[in-house]
């Protein structure tokens, strides 16, 4: 079965830098799963996997607009130190989560005060070319309630 919009995808992947450097992976542990053609992978990885069937493996080196974005200049903000999650000390560099009404969010400290932090609301990849490992796991076509809700159930999807 072949991915194409409202299939079930299951994946695994291994996520490199410019350098070949492994940021994160989830080999070996169970896979990802998500609802094709519905916006919910980064554009450029849905690209790559359209078509593909269970089994298929191959590597797609993406440019910053089809993974993270690109670094947007003037994204500093400043923040309440309490609504940084992640550690109990800051410094700058740390990458912290905030809750926005977008969801969460990771983004980096550049400056840290007793009550008030500067962070770059840049997703901490934005900008950055990236190469990813893909195994597809699985392909199944999606439950009607799956459409519905615009996403993937069960193993490695939501759980309502």
């Amino acid at each position: 079965m072949s991915i194409t919009k409202d299939k079930v995808v299951q994946f695994n992947y291994t996520l490199k830098d410019e350098q070949g450097n492994v940021i994160e992976s989830n080999e070996g542990q169970a896979p990802i799963a998500y609802l094709h053609g519905h916006n919910n992978m980064m554009p450029g990885v849905e690209k790559a996997l359209e078509g593909k069937e269970t089994g298929a493996t191959f590597t797609v080196t993406l440019p910053a607009a089809e993974t993270y974005g690109e670094r947007l200049a003037d994204a500093e903000q400043r923040i309440s130190v309490k609504h940084l999650q992640g550690a109990k000390v800051w410094k700058p560099g740390m990458i912290a989560v905030v809750n926005t009404e977008h969801g969460q969010r990771q983004v980096t400290v550049l400056k840290v005060g007793k009550f008030m932090a500067t962070v770059d609301t840049n997703h901490p990849l934005a900008g950055r070319e990236l190469t990813f490992d893909l195994e597809v796991k699985d392909v199944r076509d999606a439950s009607a309630e799956e459409v519905a809700h615009s996403h993937a159930h069960g193993d490695g999807g939501h759980h309502h």
